[in-house]
């Protein structure tokens, strides 16, 4: 089964492959590649992050037809009640059908969100506070914060299995879900 990965993030990358691994046991031939979001390098609203996660399966599609399946994965930011909330969409299309999941929220730190707030794209606002360096490709905000209890590809492959539903049950139809 061929799984074009709509980043070179090695996280999103491994947070798919361990998400398709519980759904479907075959071999699974993993590819990453860059696309565009075509959204704000840190998207800032649930509906943008969405969108950047939709757009990127989509031009995953365009660019290697051939695959079974194409996943975008777009992490997000929104702020609510005064506080910044992080989660992240996963959309996975193949030639029929389009899956949608977000994963679980969490608040960040004051620390960071102040740097968030100021225009920093969130793993360069943990990197400062962290001392880190290319935390995003790594263990992410959502190990930092843990203390690596749930790394970033931890994180993202629950939301993975979810997006995966309407492949599951083919039987069942997903009102509002098209390509």
């Amino acid at each position: 089964m061929k799984i074009v990965v709509a980043s070179t993030n090695p996280v999103k990358i491994e947070a798919a492959r361990a998400g398709f691994a519980q759904v479907f046991p075959d071999e699974l031939d993993m590819l990453g590649i860059s696309t565009p979001s075509d959204v704000s390098d840190q998207p800032m609203t649930d509906d943008e992050t969405h969108i950047g996660a939709r757009n990127r399966a989509y031009k995953a599609r365009d660019l290697h037809p051939d695959a079974d399946f194409w996943i975008g994965i777009e992490g997000g930011i929104e702020e609510r009640l005064g506080v910044l909330l992080v989660f992240a969409w996963i959309v996975i299309v193949n030639k029929d059908r389009a899956g949608h999941a977000r994963t679980a929220t969490f608040i960040l730190p004051d620390e960071v969100a102040v740097l968030v707030k100021q225009g920093l794209e969130l793993g360069d606002a943990d990197d400062i506070v962290f001392a880190r360096a290319n935390s995003k490709q790594q263990n992410g905000s959502v190990g930092l914060l843990t203390d690596d209890r749930i790394n970033r590809a931890g994180y993202y492959s629950p939301a993975v299995v979810l997006a995966l539903i309407p492949f599951i049950n083919p039987s069942l139809n997903f009102v509002g879900i098209t390509l």
